[in-house]
């Protein structure tokens, strides 16, 4: 696929991880229907063109390319390629089965913690070299940092993409860059393709709107933090569950 052309992204330019599908398009289509110029980057470089050219069709500035945020080398080669990264939305992440912490080997926590902290930490840092005064930094993160059975790997690598929203806001609130994460619940994406139908209702039926978020919805949380109304939020992890985060009822 050929790189992304400097002179189509030269105005308010946003790159988003993992924005194939799911929580990463949706969240590519608005802010393109904001009014940014997109760079949405994802490993299957088909379906992302595929749904780059879908958009494009509706008139959308939205363009693919390939990239595996694990590779420094070819994340600083694309980003190379744009004038500008004014906004960067690390969607780029993993999940897998659930397993019991005593079962959980060494490379399945590598694994986890390759794509979802240090894909995220590489395209921060990569994208925050070339952001100028006002930039933001959006971080999928994931009501499960807060804890959880059956999934220590993943929970542990969310756990540490929050902490480093927070450091890195300390450190870049003087450029006027704002740095911030969403913690989706859950959300109507392939992830959830693994569940029986039984094990779906199951867990709809704990969630507080008795049904998995769409992607749109985490989409326009994002909107909110990469827009310039969002200057004084820096730090902060807003959470996108329904108030699943602040505790059940009592049965």
């Amino acid at each position: 696929m050929a790189a992304a052309d400097p002179t189509a992204l030269a105005a308010r330019c946003a790159v988003v991880t993992g924005a194939a599908r799911g929580i990463g398009l949706a969240i590519a289509e608005q802010l393109a229907r904001d009014g940014l110029q997109v760079l949405a980057t994802d490993r299957d470089g088909n379906v992302a063109q595929a749904e780059a050219e879908r958009l494009q069709a509706q008139g959308l500035n939205v363009r693919a390319a390939v990239l595996d945020v694990q590779d420094r080398a070819a994340v600083a080669a694309l980003f190379a390629t744009l004038p500008v990264i004014d906004v960067v939305v690390n969607n780029a992440g993993i999940a897998s089965s659930m397993l019991p912490f005593r079962e959980l080997d060494a490379a399945q926590l590598r694994a986890m913690l390759g794509v979802n902290l240090m894909g995220s930490f590489i395209v921060a840092q990569e994208a925050v070299r070339r952001m100028p005064q006002g930039g933001r930094v959006v971080q999928i993160a994931s009501r499960g940092y807060l804890g959880g059975a059956g999934a220590a790997h993943y929970v542990a690598s969310k756990a540490a993409v929050v902490g480093m929203v927070r450091a890195m806001a300390i450190e870049l609130r003087w450029r006027g860059i704002t740095v911030n994460a969403v913690a989706p619940g859950m959300v109507d994406t392939r992830m959830l393709e693994g569940f029986t139908p039984e094990m779906r209702r199951a867990l709809e039926q704990r969630e507080p709107a008795g049904a998995a978020a769409s992607p749109q919805t985490i989409a326009h949380a994002v909107s909110f933090l990469a827009s310039p109304q969002a200057a004084q939020c820096t730090g902060q992890v807003l959470f996108v569950d329904g108030g699943k985060s602040v505790g059940m009822p009592p049965l």
